[in-house]
């Protein structure tokens, strides 16, 4: 059996220690070495020879999707994108990713990934590169593989879908937050305050980045630092300086800036 020459990539140490522990059952995965940026995993991958690489997306400065740019070329290694944030699924077949798997990483997935890895390195693919991406993109999004084929096929884009569950990372664990949970969050400084069921979840993330994984259906920015689940909003109280006061129905009080007035009626009409 054709060994797979494995380098993982990571900006995180405890997700690199699990993902090794979780190769190291498989027989046939050599583990040649670990990169904790995108910028070694350049420096790593044409000295060590992977032919599989383990590779984070998100990771800061030189992202996984950067790594990928910068490595087209006859000699790329296969690629295996591994994240937290399921949105990413279609950009990581974009750039021809063996597969995706989630974090916390499932052995199930695991497994599915490397088998297909031994196949397309063996060349004994059961189905064609095409089949594959419908396959594994519809899996992953749930789409009909006759929707994702004709998107492919004509170009179209296909309706934004947006997550279901919010991966907020704290320490070495990730806690998966239905966004149907989150009653507001508010930002303080680099991070943002995640208020949902009574918790207070805290993530490292902008708000332009956390509201692009918000359906705006149902999540509407009311402050430059504010956004509400509009579900949660019971009253609305105008004052005279042309603030509105929003009255959650947990009897939270949030501010509604005049710069953000004319969403007064999205609300209304909610």
């Amino acid at each position: 059996m054709t060994p797979l020459r494995t380098l993982i990539v990571d900006d995180e140490a405890l997700a690199r220690r699990g993902l090794r522990m979780r190769l190291e059952r498989h027989k046939d995965v050599e583990i040649l070495g670990e990169c904790r940026n995108g910028r070694e995993a350049l420096a790593s991958i044409p000295e060590l020879e992977p032919n599989l690489v383990f590779l984070d997306i998100q990771m800061p400065g030189f992202d996984g999707f950067d790594v990928v740019r910068s490595l087209q070329g006859d000699d790329m290694p296969m690629v295996i994108f591994a994240t937290a944030f399921d949105q990413y699924a279609i950009r990581a077949f974009e750039v021809h990713a063996v597969d995706y798997i989630l974090k916390p990483v499932d052995e199930d997935h695991l497994a599915r990934a490397l088998e297909r890895a031994r196949d397309r390195l063996t060349g004994k693919q059961a189905v064609s590169e095409k089949e594959h991406l419908l396959d594994v993109i519809g899996e992953i999004t749930g789409r009909a593989p006759a929707e994702v084929e004709q998107w492919i096929g004509d170009g179209t884009t296909p309706a934004r879908r947006y997550p279901e569950k919010i991966a907020i990372r704290d320490g070495g664990s990730t806690a998966l937050v239905p966004a149907r949970d989150i009653d507001w969050v508010d930002a303080a400084g680099d991070y943002m305050c995640v208020h949902a069921k009574g918790l207070i979840h805290v993530m490292r993330i902008t708000m332009k980045q956390l509201e692009e994984q918000l359906d705006p259906a149902l999540f509407l920015r009311v402050h430059r630092s504010t956004i509400v689940n509009i579900d949660r909003v019971q009253k609305i109280s105008a004052h005279m300086n042309g603030e509105y006061h929003l009255i959650l129905s947990d009897n939270t009080r949030l501010k509604m800036s005049r710069g953000y007035k004319d969403r007064v009626q999205l609300l209304l009409k909610h």
